[in-house]
């Protein structure tokens, strides 16, 4: 299979989710982008011009027991080899524990590399987590669930996701960032320029939240190049001291280039560092920071 076939391969997957997940929350895609630019490179019958994988998350609600359902997450990334290489599948739920939640991965990508190596795969990924993601939920762990109603995630889970976005300008946008992270009880960052970064902890709801309104503004790239998110046994008592910042800030570091609207990275860097995440640099921009 040729570049081009694989790339037409992973275009045609992706129009036969959309028709089986038109809910607004069921497909959604995470870097326009990337999927603008594979649609150009199978029109033009080139890679030439690609840059970024694409990037989505498929939710499903499965029954975790007679009463109650819960959702689960496939964040999926097409490689370029894709279907030639596997995807890079990661599955979450509020109801697994971390431990549970790495075995149903582990075993996940094992089924895919026994049955599906070669051929497009994300649809029996999802098909194969319907049918086995609840026997991975234990019932003494799992958070109570509500009869009749899905499992919202909350407060057993820190999360921690890293955005970047291709710029941060808008004065507006830089406000509600500010105001919906107030709101949300998040702490973190931004940093407006280009490119833009913004980091939110907190709550996983409150994150997914921010991240929801977030993406719906108008945007030329965004995506969430890093997700953390960290399994609380005692939430109130673990939330805080599982935190890397004490507040939420915008941060303005030295500017340069040819318009002023370029940070410095090595300051950056130094910031990172200081909060203990500077390994997240090199996550976000692909290079080892300095």
């Amino acid at each position: 299979m040729t570049e081009v076939e694989q790339a037409e391969a992973q275009l045609s997957e992706l129009d036969l989710l959309a028709s089986m997940f038109p809910g607004e929350n069921e497909l959604i895609v995470n870097d326009q982008l990337a999927l603008a630019e594979l649609k150009d490179c199978v029109e033009k019958k080139t890679m030439e011009g690609r840059s970024s994988k694409v990037y989505f998350t498929i939710n499903v609600n499965l029954d975790v027991s007679e009463e109650a359902m819960a959702m689960f997450s496939l964040a999926c990334i097409l490689p370029f080899k894709y279907p030639a290489v596997l995807p890079e599948i990661t599955v979450r739920s509020v109801v697994l524990s971390r431990s549970q939640q790495t075995q149903l991965n582990s075993d996940l990508i094992e089924y895919l590399q026994t049955n599906c190596l070669g051929d497009v795969c994300i649809l029996n990924a999802t098909e194969w987590v319907r049918e086995y993601g609840c026997g991975y939920v234990s019932k003494d762990s799992s958070p109570t669930l509500t009869p009749g109603n899905s499992v919202q995630p909350g407060d057993r889970f820190l999360t921690r996701l890293w955005i970047y976005s291709h710029h941060i300008y808008n004065k507006c946008k830089r406000k509600n960032i500010l105001e919906w992270s107030k709101e949300l009880s998040l702490t973190g960052f931004s940093m407006p320029g280009k490119p833009g970064v913004v980091c939110v902890e907190g709550p996983q709801s409150a994150c997914e939240e921010f991240w929801s309104r977030l993406r719906k503004l108008n945007w030329k790239r965004i995506l969430i190049r890093h997700r953390e998110d960290i399994s609380l046994d005692d939430a109130k008592a673990e939330m805080e001291t599982q935190r890397k910042f004490s507040i939420f800030e915008e941060k303005v570091f030295s500017v340069n280039g040819t318009r002023g609207n370029h940070m410095d990275f090595g300051q950056l860097y130094q910031f990172l560092n200081a909060s203990h995440c500077g390994e997240v640099f090199q996550m976000l921009f692909g290079v080892e920071g300095q």
